[in-house]
């Protein structure tokens, strides 16, 4: 790790919010989800901490990707595209809507690699989020920062593979709206998700990009109206981006107290792989 960036290892930062109704409505709207009733003092669900504690960068403080300026928080790497990789969660008391909640963040890791597009930055950001002097979740995220690379080709359409007998699936059909809800309910900026000329002809990608904690979320969402029991436990990595140019298919399935999670590309691949653990 270079020195420039060793004091930031340790760093912290806490946030105080209210559990907003109004946003967790939003996010209902976004998800098509139509069946669960939201009230003050109803249970948020898992991953929906994401729209809340949302970035205040102000405007003039946004770079030309749309994310917020490098320093800060986070440590000024360099490189120029960044990315939330993957996370790892636990899930100890439901965060409840409409009562204010505190989250703790803490960089523990920063780790500079040489990869096959040339160099990368890891950074590791623990968050502990409570309400009311309970502990309700813990995460670990991965966030990755790299170089500039080759042009990112669209996923050549094929057959899907077979899924497990018994297993929860659904078609996704990432439209541009979608992408631009999601967002908006984030207060996320980067113009890879709703800026096509900016992701295609300065990215270098096929078309607008779908946010890797969107297709968690929605994996998420596929275990918690399937199965009966609530998750306690959660993780996921991103394999290969995924597009608004084709529908991708979730597919979840349960085996004893963990369920297996994988996000198919048009192409079948795998672009986001995940499990979740069962109370």
């Amino acid at each position: 790790m270079s020195a420039a960036y060793s004091n930031w290892i340790g760093r912290t930062e806490e946030v105080e919010d209210t559990i907003s109704l109004a946003t967790a409505l939003a996010a209902a709207a976004t998800l098509d989800d139509a069946t669960t009733h939201f009230t003050a003092g109803s249970p948020l669900p898992p991953l929906w901490h994401w729209f809340q504690f949302l970035p205040k960068a102000p405007q003039s403080q946004l770079g030309a990707d749309g994310h917020p300026q490098r320093g800060g928080f986070m440590p000024p790497i360099a490189l120029p595209r960044r990315m939330f990789a993957g996370a790892r969660l636990h899930f100890h008391s439901p965060l409840i809507i409409g009562k204010p909640a505190s989250r703790r963040a803490e960089i523990r890791a920063i780790e500079e690699k040489e990869g096959k597009t040339g160099k990368l930055a890891f950074v590791t950001v623990a968050y502990s989020i409570s309400q009311e002097g309970t502990l309700c979740l813990e995460e670990e995220q991965d966030i990755v920062y790299r170089e500039p690379g080759a042009p990112v080709p669209a996923p050549t359409p094929a057959a899907l593979p077979e899924v497990p007998q018994g297993s929860w699936t659904r078609m996704v059909h990432p439209e541009a709206t979608l992408l631009f809800r999601f967002s908006a309910i984030t207060f996320n900026a980067h113009r890879i998700h709703y800026d096509r000329p900016y992701a295609t002809t300065v990215e270098g990608y096929p078309g607008l990009v779908v946010h890797g904690p969107l297709t968690a979320v929605l994996l998420m969402e596929l275990v918690r109206h399937n199965a009966d029991r609530p998750v306690k436990a959660f993780s996921f990595r991103g394999q290969a981006p995924l597009f608004d140019l084709a529908p991708f298919r979730l597919v979840a399935t349960a085996a004893g107290d963990t369920v297996r999670l994988v996000a198919q590309g048009p192409d079948g691949k795998t672009a986001l792989g995940a499990s979740a653990e069962l109370a």
